[in-house]
């Protein structure tokens, strides 16, 4: 069985290959920067050098695939949008030309929209193209990644503040990603499903910015506080980071989206339940970037 991983050193990905490898399979990587992986893992996979915006490179590299794990990669694109249908189009031309059985796809709560979400409308028009190959594919709709909490270190170092753009109380699902990685693997390993089907993947917890910067304090040892920012006040901070304007309200637009309250395609249930709490990984990655930081 040849299961290819794309972003294999990602946070979702890092966490799929291990279990990949302790199930048995040597999985086929595609990774742009083969030396990133652990040498343990080159040893025990076949890694192929590929950039997934090259169409050409990743029908060559996912020939013979039985399954494909497929994120869209971080995109520098002027449009995000236009950047993501783009990747997204190079998986849906492999799975078509390769007759790749199964996709799992890492999409996103909002992806459902098409239209309204920022920059997830990319993910959106992804899910439409593997959609349309006819193969079997799962759209796995995600919450909010803890890791994003990695972006925050210096700010909660230096000023003990959580910035949001959404109102304080307003509740969302947050995620462990490597919860998400035990998922992916289970349905990579599965070939029992079959036809569209979407997954969330929601964490044990619906949280609020206030709830997240009570459990922070806890954790950390040191008081933090959610403060609530306009969106202006973020196109201004990105704008001064060097971002376009279709970059900028690529961001914007998913806070909109969240704090419009749509309602869930995916509700929470015993299958978009995944178990690792916000307190347990911000002890275990937080706490420890913190300290050394002073």
């Amino acid at each position: 069985m040849k299961i290819v991983i794309t972003t294999p050193t990602g946070h979702v990905g890092s966490r799929v290959v291990p279990l990949l490898l302790q199930a048995g399979v040597r999985p086929t990587l595609l990774a742009r920067d083969p030396a990133r992986l652990p040498a343990a893992v080159r040893e025990r996979a076949d890694v192929v050098r590929c950039d997934q915006g090259d169409g050409d490179a990743v029908v060559r590299a996912t020939a013979g695939a039985d399954a494909l794990f497929w994120v869209n990669p971080p995109t520098d694109a002027e449009d995000p949008v236009e950047g993501y249908a783009r990747m997204g189009a190079h998986a849906a031309r492999a799975v078509r030309e390769n007759g790749i059985a199964r996709t799992v796809f890492l999409s996103s709560g909002g992806a459902e929209l098409r239209s309204g979400a920022g920059e997830i409308d990319g993910l959106g028009r992804t899910e439409e193209m593997l959609d349309a190959t006819g193969a079997h594919v799962l759209h796995l709709r995600c919450g909010f990644f803890h890791t994003n909490l990695l972006f925050e270190v210096e700010t909660l170092r230096t000023e003990g503040v959580l910035r949001t753009t959404l109102p304080l109380d307003h509740a969302m699902p947050w995620v462990d990603p490597r919860d998400i990685g035990d998922v992916v693997a289970a349905r990579l390993l599965s070939t029992d499903w079959t036809g569209r089907q979407t997954q969330g993947v929601h964490g044990p917890a619906d949280l609020t910015y206030t709830e997240v910067a009570r459990i922070l304090t806890e954790v950390l040892g040191r008081p933090v506080r959610a403060e609530h920012v306009g969106d202006d006040e973020v196109r201004e901070r990105l704008r001064a980071a060097g971002l376009g304007e279709k970059q900028i309200e690529g961001v914007v637009g998913m806070s909109v989206w969240m704090r419009e309250g749509h309602p869930v395609e995916d509700p929470r249930s015993v299958l978009t339940t995944t178990p690792t709490t916000l307190a347990s990984w911000a002890w275990e990655n937080l706490r420890p970037l913190l300290a050394a930081s002073g």
